[in-house]
């Protein structure tokens, strides 16, 4: 099934502006009359259009006696690419695919599908989120048309024990995604960021709903960066790259293809599978493993070497000679302070 237009994709600040914005989306140079004409509209209108793009991020350049364009160009999600370019593995698997222009959130948009019955297995883009968030309510950034904004819905038996260790399955997805690209130095931080070059490159923020000790669901979140531009970086309050700077060019479409193509999979097989079925694969893809790090919650702060991961998923520290396992949720992994500084400074 592929989703039509549904009536939020155009509501808000970029109320009909999908056309005008796949007409500008090749960088190239348009003028005010062929852009009227190809939507419809008149010159006016194609202006007034025009100057509701920048309070997006985009920054519409006027050629002098040649028209408008879009520097650089954008690349737009499509939901019928993203279906065509899905391999036969995820293809059944893959339910109801929508992609919106702006929304509030994707994961909050799927959770109100599965509250209603119908989110299993649906996807959800979106081009730009007002409200995103990242793990432990911290905002996400997303301008428009500058990263990938994605959740899908999963309907589980059995209870929420058998999502053990689901963030860090869905980081090495991810990392197996990019290589596809051959995107270089890709590395997991425990228990939901994929780094890359020593930064931040995405996050995955996992939501459940339902009954935890029977039929329960997850919304899985992945924000991953693209081409960020400069301004909306300035919030980001961590060291973070982008794919422009370590392997430009990729499609966004073709990225999403592929990472649905080894997500679907992996949350279809889980419950039976668990996370021991990953563990070597993450272990190889460690960030700080041997390093010295340090874990902070609320209340307390623990600082050991990390040992990797155990078969639940918890992070294994050495701290004063004793061995002790962390369960994601109750603490944040950090770099001690002269590794993180050696980090940020790659």
């Amino acid at each position: 099934m592929v989703s039509r237009t549904p009536p939020e994709h155009s509501a808000g600040p970029l109320a009909g502006l999908r056309p005008l914005l796949q007409l500008l989306a090749d960088g190239e140079v348009h003028s005010g009359q062929s852009l009227g004409e190809a939507l419809g509209v008149s010159r006016a209108a194609v202006w007034k259009q025009l100057q509701k793009l920048e309070p997006l991020g985009l920054q519409v350049e006027s050629v002098k006696g040649r028209g408008y364009c879009l520097p650089g160009g954008l690349d737009l999600l499509e939901a019928q690419t993203i279906r065509r370019q899905l391999g036969g593995g995820a293809a059944p698997l893959l339910g109801d695919l929508q992609v919106y222009d702006q929304v509030d959130s994707t994961n909050a948009r799927v959770l109100a599908s599965l509250e209603s019955g119908s989110g299993h297995r649906q996807v959800v883009l979106a081009e730009q989120q007002t409200a995103g968030r990242g793990r432990r309510g911290r905002a996400w950034a997303s301008p428009f048309a500058s990263g990938i904004t994605l959740s899908i819905g999963w309907q589980f038996s059995g209870g929420v024990q058998l999502l053990e260790g689901l963030s860090l399955a869905v980081g090495v997805a991810l990392a197996r995604a990019l290589a596809r690209f051959d995107v270089p130095d890709v590395r997991l931080k425990w228990p939901n960021d994929v780094w890359c070059r020593g930064r931040k490159l995405a996050g995955v923020l996992l939501e459940l709903s339902g009954d935890l000790t029977d039929r329960c669901a997850v919304v899985v979140g992945i924000g991953l960066n693209m081409r960020l531009p400069t301004a909306a970086a300035e919030s980001i309050g961590q060291p973070w790259v982008d794919l422009a700077e370590v392997r430009p060019g990729i499609s966004r479409n073709a990225l999403v293809a592929a990472m649905l193509d080894e997500l679907l999979p992996m949350l279809e097989t889980y419950p039976q599978a668990g996370f021991a079925h990953w563990r070597e694969a993450w272990l190889g893809l460690d960030q700080f493993a041997g390093a010295e790090v340090c874990l902070q919650s609320a209340q307390q702060r623990w600082c050991g070497i990390e040992r990797g991961v155990d078969t639940s998923g918890a992070l294994l520290l050495d701290i004063d000679g004793e061995r002790r396992a962390f369960h994601g949720g109750e603490v944040s992994l950090r770099p001690a302070e002269g590794d993180w500084q050696r980090e940020a400074g790659r």
